[in-house]
């Protein structure tokens, strides 16, 4: 079993201390277990719980993963592509990156950027003949896992033909949804159903988890067995204080409570992309209601002194892939006073056992917070915007005119009135893109975050400068930074950025695509998609009264080197 342990300032310790006893005397776990929404706010929590179950439900159907591993290996597909959003990619990728591609079977590649640089990327390292397109969304009614289909059904339609197409295509999704209309019409191969009582981003041990796990070839049985383990050593009997997530979920709630609610996540480099699951967990769970947890991932780790008293650092590492470096640094932390807590896994198929030990520990942080663990309101916000504008395009062919606040560079900045007026009176005389982000920048204060959220390819040259600005306002103001690709961050963390506590400053990033793609029986582009849901995002971020900034770039490369020019020179 993966083992826990944490280290945290006395005045901490002595409140994580009382909620467990608290627990244990209330049979609160017990409750949990019950599904007892009054655990919460008395909603409908209840009817959000059926992932306690889930990992023994798997195991007793096991032949299922085994039958399409079958099936993709007689096939001879060559590559796996997850279609989804969220909840529905977010596990897959961790799991394509973890584990890598296996001997034998396809490699998996997931899908979850309308930006049309993006798909392209992800042709080119295809064959569309030998592929197989896994399309997974609950609902059935998400924009992008329906147009991601649109656009790789009719690409399969053309080099392998209309009659052969669907079985190059399998559906995730739950029973009666639009998906599974869309996928018996089109004759794909297979349709896996999920639960309707997991929400999106508590389903990593079902089907919208373990169906791409087997299509790429992981022993589902053994890392389902391992979760299992775990789903015991947290249950309704286990004292509290020996429950491993009750007592990880109460010392993250506890902590949240006592103003410790940026969640900064480090890994060891073999499972680095597990913080980009836990961040929706964390983010899409709590961040409602203005309080909650905000999720700090790949952030690198600093000296002490970079940071405030606000964090609490999470340490997840296999047991093989220890490094002496960031163990220096871990303890420094823990020396100079941060909360830290040090998860060590035996190896990769642990991954099972912590997606279940987070998801409980989330829950109960949830409940301590004193919030809906389950709902995501402030997601629905931004879809809704977005929905607009995009109705707005296929009736007028355009989106709504808009007028940048300025222009320099070839870089033009947008905002909502309240923020012009604020940003142009603190920029003075000085109308330029560095007077600008000077002023953005300072409005940032102890105990605040800054999010960098950025509507760009997410590949390897963008992500150096971005990671370059956010830590160099990191090391400037000593606040918890963010980084987030859109329009992925919107099923994620955009939940808390919107909902959660009023401390975060965010630079929005948009740019011109030079290439664009049309989206099949649409009169709007991926391009014109991602461009309405950075629009609606932004609307949303200003309706809530968010210290926001959008910068758009006529030409990215060139332009982020612009952007990341000013945020030095209003920095110095």
């Amino acid at each position: 079993m993966s083992r826990l342990k944490s280290s945290l300032p006395e005045g901490l310790a002595a409140s994580v201390n009382g909620n467990i006893a608290d627990w244990q005397s209330g049979r609160k776990m017990e409750r949990l277990w019950q599904r007892d929404a009054t655990l919460w706010t008395g909603g409908d929590e209840d009817k959000w719980l059926g992932w306690l179950d889930i990992t023994e439900y798997q195991i007793e159907h096991s032949s299922v993963p085994r039958g399409l591993q079958k099936e993709v290996w007689s096939a001879g597909f060559k590559h796996a592509c997850l279609l989804g959003m969220g909840g529905s990619s977010l596990c897959p990728e961790v799991l394509s990156m973890t584990f890598g591609k296996l001997p034998g079977y396809p490699e998996l590649h997931v899908l979850d950027s309308t930006d049309p640089a993006q798909i392209k990327a992800l042709e080119r390292e295809i064959d569309v003949a030998t592929s197989l397109f896994i399309v997974s969304s609950k609902s059935g009614t998400t924009l992008e896992p329906n147009i991601f289909k649109q656009y790789f059904f009719e690409r399969t339609k053309q080099v392998v033909g209309a009659d052969k197409a669907g079985s190059h295509f399998i559906a995730i999704t739950d029973p009666g949804s639009q998906m599974q209309q869309v996928a018996e019409h089109d004759r794909f191969r297979l349709i896996f159903y999920g639960r309707p009582s997991i929400g999106g981003r508590y389903s990593a041990l079902s089907n919208f988890g373990m169906i791409p796990a087997a299509a790429m070839g992981i022993d589902v049985k053994r890392f389902l067995d391992r979760a299992q383990e775990m789903v015991r050593s947290c249950g309704p009997s286990v004292p509290v204080e020996q429950n491993t997530g009750a007592v990880l979920g109460i010392t993250l709630g506890t902590a949240a409570v006592h103003g410790r609610d940026k969640v900064t996540i480090i890994t060891s480099p073999d499972i680095a992309d597990v913080g980009a699951w836990l961040e929706q967990l964390l983010a899409e769970s709590t961040g409602k209601q203005g309080k909650g947890i905000v999720p700090v991932d790949r952030e690198y780790l600093g000296a002490p002194e970079v940071y405030g008293k606000d964090r609490i650092f999470a340490y997840i590492h296999t047991q093989h892939a220890t490094d002496v470096g960031v163990e220096a640094k871990i303890s420094a932390l823990e020396k100079a006073g941060q909360a830290v807590v040090r998860i060590s896994m035996p190896d990769i198929y642990d991954l099972g056992a912590e997606f279940f030990r987070w998801e409980i520990a989330t829950a109960v942080a949830g409940a301590i917070i004193g919030i809906d663990a389950f709902n995501q309101p402030d997601v629905e916000a931004s879809k809704v915007e977005t929905r607009k504008l995009t109705s707005e395009y296929e009736k007028t062919g355009s989106l709504p005119p808009e007028k940048p606040v300025l222009e320099d560079w070839g870089v033009k900045l947008f905002t909502d009135d309240k923020n012009a007026a604020e940003l142009a009176c603190a920029a003075g005389s000085e109308k330029s893109l560095a007077s600008y982000m000077k002023a953005h920048l300072a409005r940032i204060q102890p105990g605040d975050y800054f999010a960098v959220l950025a509507y760009v390819q997410m590949n390897a040259a963008h992500q150096q400068t971005l990671q370059a600005i956010r830590h160099s306002v990191r090391d400037n103001k000593r606040v918890a930074t963010c980084l987030g690709f859109g329009p992925r961050f919107l099923h994620s963390t955009g939940q808390a950025y919107k909902g959660g506590p009023n401390t975060g400053v965010f630079l929005q990033i948009t740019c011109d695509d030079p290439v664009d793609l049309p989206v099949p029986e649409q009169k709007y582009t991926f391009g014109v998609v991602k461009g309405a849901q950075a629009r609606g995002d932004f609307q949303v971020l200003a309706a809530r009264g968010r210290r926001a900034l959008r910068v758009h770039l006529n030409d990215v490369k060139s332009g982020l080197g612009k952007l990341a020019d000013a945020v030095q020179a209003a920095l110095a």
